[in-house]
């Protein structure tokens, strides 16, 4: 990093690396314990390492109840909006903590125990939010699975994490449909080979289902039969390596993956997170729009901001639609948010529907700070379309459900360090971020290779996958030992700036030159026409890979009039600020990319529709129709 920058913030990276032990045991201290820490990392079992071994909490107890017990009961913790439904509702920390002990009895009542498992497929409710701090409350292990996911790959869920009890809800409100949970579940339910003892469904008034009234293997009964009578429940001590949460991800063999989240580690990690990145103190609003069945919404939807003691807000509609493009902006001004963290995917919707901000001059965004965006990579087009918009720091930041919190950021509540569009900035204390070559070197500044972290990893990522260490060695760490394979390619600066330019098959190899989507990308985004767009490599006899590009035109273009004139520019740019090299000739204007709900384009099964194979669609994908339209586009013969 140049001289003079960062004095603050290099100064506490450095002492994270040089004693990291020493680190992670301050930051302890703001985590109340049953067992203080005395041994901070165990680093006996390489590469398995484990923070805080001989330690003891309960991450409830320290979301809710100390906050009650330190007199601010009062304050709110949870302002639920559901736009799609009509319904506000705002519960303090007094309220929270009665529904959460006492829906924590209904599961002990129903036989749940520490280390049980219970699987939770629930809309954004705040049912979803008391089950998870219920399930935190017991020891018991809670596995969010995104409502409205396919019964296939629910039940693969259940199957692995044989929960003792599911907790869902009978529908999840679109705002254009109703999203039939029930019999969702049911299906997974007779696909599983697992059957738990008991199913627990939240009656919701824009579709009841029938609940109990068949003959199943697992008892059934209604939220409100299960919480009406129920005795609250005590905070249960669990070790500071005992699983919290199980959270999967898409494997590569068909296989979802568990990733395994300790109690303590993750609680420190998000408290030191909140305060240092983030920049959100107590008894401020943090509005993460996200879904609780992401690791962002695990981590700042729910345990960071409550962990904390701030009010995060449960936000149940969309960027746009719910009712137009200035829903965000309505509801950080209702509840005084400090701060917005959101996906890119989220700004390019509201950019192309409102390009010129005029929905954000109509509300008062007096206490708002900063708007932070992960999730995909943050092109320099919509971050200075979002900075000039606000007038507000715009920060990317980079991570992964494994790691569970921000890998690069930049860390706003250390020191707010100049911004470079496209970059997610540095990495953040506890994180030895390294870009490797093939042969597990390190590259020179400027040069891309494989974005690697050094073990051990900080407090909060994951140790290992759920009950299976062999493939978290074979996923994550056997391509580089001693190193996390994040599987991102990318690049350092001279300055330590890191650089995703996106995942490592992603990156096209055009006639022996490699090149990342994301380059190719920046340059079209660029464009003032162009809402959003995806690069993606395709087979060519001669070349090996050529790229390909669709792109989204921004609302009020006459694509049929002016398609022909952008395209043509487009090409232009990339052979402008790429190189002739990238030897793109193919752009196909469509009227939508395909996405996972979380607002990750789908560029893998892109290329290989484009490359006439049948690909796997993820379960994830937010809506199959988008997929459907592009595939005769994607297997059309090139127009060069």
């Amino acid at each position: 990093m140049s001289d003079g920058a960062a004095t603050a913030y290099q100064g506490i990276y450095d002492a994270s690396l040089r004693d990291p032990e020493g680190f992670w045991r301050d930051a302890a201290a703001a985590i109340d314990w049953v067992r203080p820490p005395e041994r901070i990392l165990d680093d006996s079992r390489p590469p398995f390492y484990r923070w805080y071994p001989d330690a003891e909490l309960n991450v409830c107890y320290n979301a809710v109840d100390r906050h009650v017990l330190a007199g601010r009961g009062d304050q709110p913790a949870i302002h639920y909006d559901s736009p799609v439904t009509g319904t506000k509702v705002t519960l303090t920390y007094a309220e929270l903590l009665d529904r959460v002990s006492r829906f924590a009895g209904a599961l002990e009542g129903l036989g749940v125990e520490k280390g049980d498992r219970v699987v939770i497929y629930m809309p954004m409710v705040p049912e979803a939010v008391v089950a998870m701090l219920a399930c935190a409350r017991l020891g018991a292990v809670h596995s969010v699975v995104f409502g409205g996911f396919a019964p296939q790959e629910l039940a693969a869920r259940i199957e692995d994490a044989e929960p003792k009890v599911v907790v869902s809800a009978s529908c999840g409100v679109e705002p254009s449909r109703i999203v039939e949970y029930k019999p969702m579940l049911d299906e997974a339910l007779r696909r599983s080979s697992h059957t738990p003892e008991s199913v627990i469904v939240l009656q919701r008034e824009q579709s009841p289902a029938a609940v109990g009234q068949r003959d199943t293997d697992w008892e059934e009964m209604t939220w409100d039969e299960v919480y009406a009578d129920a005795p609250a429940a005590e905070c249960a001590t669990v070790a500071a390596t005992d699983p919290l949460y199980i959270l999967y991800t898409s494997g590569t063999t068909g296989k979802p993956k568990g990733i395994y989240r300790d109690s303590g580690g993750y609680a420190v990690a998000l408290r030191w997170s909140m305060a240092n990145i983030f920049d959100v103190a107590p008894g401020e609003t943090m509005f993460t729009a996200s879904d609780v069945g992401w690791v962002v919404g695990h981590s700042y939807i729910v345990y960071g901001p409550l962990l904390t003691g701030a009010t995060t807000v449960l936000y149940e509609g969309k960027p746009v639609g719910t009712p137009d493009a200035g829903a965000f902006w309505r509801v950080i001004e209702e509840y005084g948010a400090v701060c917005l963290f959101t996906a890119p995917t989220a700004f390019r919707a509201i950019k192309k529907e409102d390009s010129k901000a005029a929905k954000l001059a109509e509300h008062d965004l007096e206490r708002f700070r900063a708007l932070f965006l992960a999730g995909e990579r943050l092109d320099p087009d919509t971050y200075e379309w979002a900075s000039a918009a606000l007038g507000k720091p715009v920060i990317d930041n980079w991570w992964q459900t494994e790691t569970g919190w921000p890998i690069a950021a930049n860390p706003k509540g250390i020191q707010l360090l100049p911004i470079k569009p496209g970059s997610p900035t540095v990495a953040v204390p506890g994180y030895d971020v390294q870009v490797l070559d093939g042969t597990g070197e390190p590259v020179a500044p400027g040069v891309e290779g494989a974005i690697c972290i050094k073990l051990p990893m900080p407090p909060g990522t994951l140790p290992t996958l759920w009950g299976d260490d062999d493939r978290y060695v074979s996923s994550y760490l056997s391509a580089y030992p001693g190193y996390y394979l994040t599987g991102d390619g990318g690049y350092l600066d001279e300055d330590g700036y890191l650089y995703v330019m996106g995942r490592t098959d992603d990156v096209l190899n055009v006639a022996g030159h490699r090149l990342s989507t994301g380059s190719l990308e920046a340059a079209l985004s660029g464009h003032e026409a162009v809402a959003e767009c995806a690069v993606i490599g395709v087979h060519d006899e001669l070349k090996g890979q050529v790229p390909r590009a669709l792109v989204v035109l921004k609302s009020g273009i006459d694509a049929d009039a002016d398609g022909d004139r952008i395209k043509k520019e487009l090409v232009a740019r990339v052979r402008a600020e790429v190189g002739p090299v990238a030897a793109l000739h193919q752009v196909d204007i469509v009227g939508a990319l395909p996405k996972t709900r979380s607002g990750k384009i789908l560029r893998k099964t892109m290329r290989e529709l484009a490359d006439g194979h049948t690909p796997a669609v993820p379960a994830t994908i937010e809506d199959p129709s988008v997929l459907e339209t592009l595939t005769p586009v994607l297997r059309s013969a090139p127009t060069s």
